[in-house]
């Protein structure tokens, strides 16, 4: 009796077969979705740079760069040149901005070589650190979220330039973002400056390293818009928009004068006007202090009869 041959073997198929499978499908996929977010961010920066040329603004740079795979996007650009109409001009060497990819609503900015930036009336100051960086998210509110971080910063206006009113700062943080009610906050503390105080201000401060620490709500910030920083301000202004004083105090030496609550808004020149609840007090446990109230008027701050600095400019 003749026996059928025994069938073949089956090949098992090992339980990493249908996973490998899966897992190259991912990566294909995850590849081209990344070069699929970097095309489309390129097309947006440029389609943005657009868009503000056509309002009169220039967003520009000499050479673009983009990486970060296969998780991040990272945009390194060369010459960044950003300016508006009535004169006011940002400019780097270089910035790299940094993204996670799951995450394109919250960018990371840094200037390593630092940047410069130039006033309509005052010309140019070239600021450079130790560090100096942003970070950018919320972009679908008025205003977007901003926070500026800087140590150890330099502010040298260049030949020409009018001076300005810091020279240095060991920290420097700065906090934009929109509040509730067509309401927008900004928020600023600076140690360790070396500012141009005048008057009676830098008397009380001994001319020395000054810490100050400033938080403003302004009102309607919905009006703020315009072709330029002067049109949108005087636009906000002529919507009934005001700065609320939070807190706003300069300490330095043995002194500090401080201001709690009060309202300002702008006057035909750009200067704030209006009145603060102040206090100008020694810190060395004298107990001696003068309280009253700042006026802003006629582009000057005064305690009373004393004048101590002043009044600053919206534009």
């Amino acid at each position: 009796m003749t026996l059928p041959d025994p069938a073949p073997p089956r090949k098992r198929r090992g339980p990493f077969g249908p996973m490998f499978i899966l897992v190259l499908i991912l990566a294909v996929g995850w590849c081209a979705g990344w070069f699929w977010l970097k095309d489309q961010a390129i097309s947006r920066m440029d389609q943005t740079a657009k868009t503000l040329a056509d309002n009169g603004y220039r967003l520009e740079w000499s050479k673009r760069d983009v990486s970060g795979f296969p998780f991040r996007l990272n945009i390194n650009l060369s010459n960044l040149r950003v300016s508006e109409p009535s004169g006011w001009a940002l400019t780097a060497p270089l910035v790299k901005g940094e993204a996670f990819i799951y995450a394109l609503g919250n960018w990371v900015l840094v200037a390593p070589q630092g940047v410069t930036f130039t006033r309509p009336d005052g010309g140019a100051v070239i600021v450079q650190g130790q560090a100096l960086r942003a970070s950018l998210t919320d972009f679908d509110k008025r205003p977007p979220r901003i926070d500026i971080e800087g140590v150890n910063l330099t502010f040298s206006p260049e030949a020409g330039a009018s001076p300005y009113f810091l020279s240095s700062a060991k920290q420097l943080n700065v906090r934009v973002l929109a509040g509730p009610n067509d309401q927008g906050a900004f928020l600023m503390r600076v140690g360790g400056a070396k500012m141009a105080l005048q008057g009676l201000a830098a008397r009380a401060t001994e001319d020395g390293l000054v810490d100050m620490d400033l938080g403003l709500t302004l009102t309607r910030i919905s009006a703020f818009d315009g072709q330029s920083w002067e049109n949108a301000a005087r636009a906000w202004a002529g919507a009934g928009g005001v700065i609320e004083v939070d807190r706003a105090s300069v300490s330095g030496g043995a002194a500090r004068l401080s201001a709690r609550t009060g309202t300002l808004r702008p006057g035909p020149d750009g200067r704030l006007e209006g009145r603060l609840d102040a206090s100008l007090g020694d810190l060395t446990g004298s107990g001696q202090s003068l309280q009253g109230q700042v006026q802003l008027r006629d582009g000057k701050a005064f305690i009373g009869p004393l004048e101590i600095g002043p009044s600053p400019r919206v534009w």
